[in-house]
């Protein structure tokens, strides 16, 4: 009996998580493949009780999320936003975190802080004070740079510039706490023999830190593939970003300005799909070099 209820405790104490799992998580995802499975069939004029029914549909709506062609533009346009945040906010972030853990480094902890404060914004009010910059008439950037930040052909870069300056600090916390868990033996020793602080930050510090930078990596795919805020906040600043600029701007878009829930789970499942693979994608491929794993 006591190693009986020994065993249950566990279980106890998993109990919250698990009904949270399940109300927050398992449900959401279990409605809305179901939801994606039907349409509305209407009758008539629509008119009147009975006119508009509920009707399963099977992968009909999948299908039709898959041949529109507002969602694959919205995935080149997240591509090209993506692959411009990627690389430079994993490259400052990688880049700070270095020179915070130089020997060199000075007023460290003020520039740790300083460098994440950015990812303390929420960001909806990150993209709207970046807004107000962009806005030829407040911005005073715009009396230095003859340059129309909100235009067709840069709007996109604002929109990475915005997510740049808020996701570099997390970036680099991570890295630099994987940093300060690396032994400064090994530093010395390199010194010793003779070696430079950049040719330990390339030699020793960066390899060590590819986990870790494949970590970042995986988390910000995830987050780029999933931008919704910044074109959202900013799309009311200018008429260059419509309201299908991302695959999350499409489904909103359907499901509730049109009113369209079933094709907007369908494409929600879709979505969630593509970036289940690109992640799980980028981790077969790195993984040999990253882990050690076959």
């Amino acid at each position: 009996m006591k190693q009986s209820g020994r065993s249950a405790w566990p279980y106890l104490f998993l109990t919250p998580a698990i009904v949270l799992f399940t109300l927050f998580l398992a449900v959401p995802i279990g409605y809305t493949a179901w939801l994606a499975l039907r349409r509305t069939k209407v009758s008539g004029l629509g008119l009147g009780k009975g006119a508009r029914k509920e009707i399963f549909v099977g992968f009909d709506n999948f299908s039709a999320a898959l041949s529109d062609p507002e969602l694959w533009h919205g995935w080149l346009r997240v591509l090209g936003y993506g692959t411009l945040v990627l690389v430079v906010m994993l490259g400052l972030a990688l880049l700070f975190a270095l020179l915070l853990d130089s020997a060199r480094a000075r007023l460290a902890r003020f520039s740790r802080i300083a460098i994440f404060l950015p990812y303390a914004v929420p960001g909806v009010a990150a993209t709207l004070l970046w807004g107000f910059l962009y806005l030829p008439s407040l911005s005073p950037i715009r009396d230095v740079l003859d340059v129309d930040f909100l235009g067709a052909s840069t709007v996109t870069y604002s929109m990475a510039n915005v997510a740049v300056w808020g996701g570099v600090g997390f970036n680099m916390l991570v890295l630099y706490t994987t940093l300060r868990a690396i032994p400064r033996d090994l530093y010395e020793a390199a010194r010793l023999d003779g070696a430079s602080e950049l040719q330990i930050a390339v030699r020793v510090k960066i390899p060590i830190l590819t986990p870790a930078i494949i970590l970042t990596t995986v988390f910000s795919i995830i987050a780029t593939i999933q931008v919704f805020t910044e074109p959202t906040t900013l799309r009311p600043l200018t008429n260059t970003i419509s309201s299908t600029w991302s695959p999350l701007m499409k489904v909103y878009r359907d499901a509730f300005v049109t009113g369209d829930l079933y094709s907007a789970a369908a494409t929600s499942i879709v979505i969630a799909a593509i970036s289940l693979v690109l992640s799980f994608g980028f981790l077969r491929v790195v993984r040999n070099h990253a882990f050690g794993e076959g």
